[in-house]
């Protein structure tokens, strides 16, 4: 009876490979017994994670070792008498024999067929062609609302995508047709007011006869489609048209609630203008390339449809059953003046470098565990004194992805009483350095999310006031600026990974063989992927220079002042693009590392990682043609499913430091943390070190 009362379940973490499962016990079960229980429950919900185990035999594993110190544990004794509550515990499997094993070639053929497979999936580029680019064949899943108030950053990038259609609030077609409804108005009347009545520019003294006001339109828009260089791809068009469409129904343009609806039919059609991506000096709005927003809509210039690729406008409308827009009073100036062209890209760029920097702070964390680096650097206490949000956040998410008594890494266990002090920068100093990235982030998309949001036409359509005012709000200034600092933010993250990858490439930074390749000489490995990487970091900083600190005059002085966004947005786009091809570089050579490292494995969450890499790029044995393998790392990160893999897990141990402070912090008693009271400084232990932290390491 007194045993029965003392019986007390226990919960254990069981390691099999990459994945950990969570088994209640009770102390006096033995811990064999537990292992089988955890296998049987693993073979149900994860049965592939068993392919390349032996699990034939009598015994389905060969050992049982605790994570933390790599111990080994006898299955019969109770649980209760050697493990605590949730201990971490690694089953050691039975590789399949080599007769069954299929050889490197069959490997490499079986990756080479997967990633064929994948090629729909594959990253593309803006000159391929623009059927690969515009989800073509995908069926919209969503409708999205438009109402000119509410629009995210997201939800462009999801009609990028083609997962959305459009239609229009009830509340914004009120406002639209109040808009018209003064307008016509007061063009009825023909009294003076900027282009509706007037010239455009410098031409604004120049009074149009009332005949010819229809005319006035559409000589806008004709003579402002002088853009020039490759279009936007059909995508980023749809994009484009999706913004000015919100833009309009906020009411103070003055369209008709008509035209904003075949807007919103052609948009639903995936058709699209031929917009040439060059000629907007981001003031006036992007006038040049809303202009060919608006020519292909008026049934003029090129437009693109899935049913009939590019051909002349009036055609892709007809095959489509779309009516072109007829053009009244100031509705051509309603469609080409405001800063969506700068915008729209703008708004891909935040929601790509959002997803880039998260999963930057993933891959600086395996790369840190694959060099034997210190998490002490992270300890909320150093955060907490330099209470920038982004560098806390940052720390924090490092510390859940490293070693920590509630996520082992065998690696950070095997270098433990080490003597290297310090780590270089581009380890120590990821909280503060990538951290002012995410701050930077935050702040861009607020400027961008106010402005997909915001009416910046000329002049402005106030129904309430029974108004017309001229003002200055097509300036491109505010997302200029912005995204001049989110590629100069977002680029920091390149030159950090870059060093990393040189690190993990060079013998003595690292300790792994030199390039990452069994055998060097015969085999080059990883040189050359370092050598692009680095190309890329330089390009970037060249496209880092702030387009928006130029300015020329333009329409003969009148427009003195411009902001250059159209390049800033642009060019913000191509270094988001080139950091996150370093960072898939920088990848690929930290699961490579891992290999070195075997039978070692990381933390739960970066073995998912490691895993996910895997996936599509198995290790690099021997030299082989590895482009393919860097796209599809490349094209893991756009997806953001680096970050998706280990979210649950952050989710969980970020909640377990909520409620216990200390629950993720490494032990003191390390070189990196000493605790002077319990130090002797005369105790040879204090200067032993175990196999992966040679003397050779440098310190900083």
């Amino acid at each position: 009876v007194v045993a029965r009362l003392r019986k007390r379940t226990m919960r254990l973490q069981i390691h099999v490979g990459a994945e950990c499962i969570s088994v209640a016990s009770d102390e006096a079960d033995s811990i064999g017994e537990v292992a089988r229980r955890s296998l049987a429950k693993l073979q149900k919900l994860k049965p592939s994670i068993f392919a390349r185990f032996d699990m034939e035999g009598p015994q389905q594993y060969r050992e049982i070792r605790r994570v933390i110190g790599n111990s080994l544990l006898d299955p019969e004794d109770a649980c209760g008498d050697i493990l605590k509550e949730n201990e971490f515990i690694q089953l050691v499997m039975n590789p399949l024999e080599d007769g069954n094993e299929a050889s490197d070639e069959d490997k490499m053929a079986e990756m080479k067929e997967k990633i064929r497979s994948n090629e729909h999936k594959r990253i593309t580029f803006e000159y391929e062609e623009p059927e690969r680019r515009a989800g073509v064949g995908k069926t919209p899943t969503e409708m999205l609302i438009i109402d000119g108030e509410s629009l995210q950053p997201a939800d462009l990038a999801k009609c990028e995508r083609g997962e959305y259609k459009l239609q229009l609030s009830l509340e914004a077609e009120d406002h639209i047709r109040r808009g018209r409804d003064l307008l016509e108005r007061i063009a009825s009347e023909h009294k003076t007011v900027y282009g509706i009545t007037t010239g455009f520019g410098t031409f604004a003294n120049v009074r149009i006869d009332k005949h010819q006001l229809e005319q006035l339109q559409l000589n806008l828009i004709r003579s402002h489609a002088a853009g020039y260089g490759a279009p936007l791809s059909p995508p980023r068009a749809r994009m484009l048209l999706a913004l000015r469409i919100n833009i309009l129904a906020k009411g103070h343009s003055g369209i008709s609630v008509e035209n904003i609806k075949k807007m919103i039919a052609a948009f639903n059609a995936f058709c699209v203008s031929y917009v040439p991506q060059q000629g907007t000096v981001g003031c006036s709005g992007d006038l040049a390339p809303l202009a060919h927003l608006a020519l292909g809509l008026i049934g003029e210039g090129r437009m693109w449809s899935p049913a009939t690729g590019w051909d002349d406008a009036a055609v892709v409308l007809k095959r489509n059953n779309l009516q072109p827009m007829k053009l009244g009073p100031k509705e051509g100036l309603a469609l080409i003046n405001g800063t969506q062209m700068v915008t729209a890209l703008g708004a891909l760029g935040v929601e790509r470098a959002t997803n880039i920097a998260l999963q930057a702070d993933v891959i600086a964390a395996l790369s840190l565990d694959v060099l034997k680096g210190t998490s002490r650097a992270y300890d909320p206490d150093i955060h907490r004194i330099r209470p920038h949000r982004g560098q806390n956040e940052t720390a924090a998410r490092l510390r859940a992805l490293l070693h920590s008594e509630a996520n082992p890494s065998q690696i950070a266990e095997s270098h433990r009483n080490c003597n290297r002090v310090q780590d270089a920068y581009t380890l120590r100093c990821v909280p503060q350095v990538h951290g002012v990235v995410h701050d930077t982030i935050s702040f861009v998309r607020g400027i961008i999310t106010t402005e997909l949001n915001s009416a910046t036409d000329n002049p402005l359509v106030f129904a309430d006031r029974e108004e017309i005012i001229s003002g200055g709000n097509f300036h491109g200034e505010y997302p200029a600026k912005a995204l001049d600092f989110l590629a100069i933010a977002v680029h920091e993250l390149a030159q950090m990974s870059e060093r990393r990858l040189e690190r993990l490439v060079n013998k003595d930074l690292s300790g792994l063989p030199t390039f990452l390749t069994p055998d060097g000489g015969l085999n080059s490995g990883f040189m050359m992927i370092q050598v692009t990487a680095a190309s890329l970091v330089s390009e970037n900083k060249v496209l880092c220079h702030p387009s928006s600190a130029d300015s020329i005059p333009t329409s003969c002085n009148q427009e003195d002042h411009v902001s250059m966004g159209g390049f800033a947005a642009r060019k913000a786009l191509t270094v988001i693009e080139h950091v996150e091809a370093v960072l898939a570089m920088e990848l690929l050579a930290a699961c490579q590392g891992l290999e070195f490292l075997k039978p070692l494995i990381s933390t739960a969450p970066l073995n998912k990682v490691y895993e996910l890499v895997r996936s599509v790029s198995p290790p690099l044995n021997r030299d082989r043609f590895m482009q393919p393998e860097i796209a599809a790392v490349i094209q893991l990160i756009r997806e953001n499913k680096v970050w998706e893999c280990v979210a649950p897990h952050l989710a969980t141990l970020e909640e377990m430091e909520a409620l216990d402070p200390d629950a993720l912090r490494l032990d003191t008693k390390t070189p990196t943390g000493i605790v002077m009271a319990d130090r002797d400084r005369d105790t040879p232990e204090d200067t032993e070190h175990i196999h992966g932290c040679d003397d050779h390491m440098p310190r900083y």
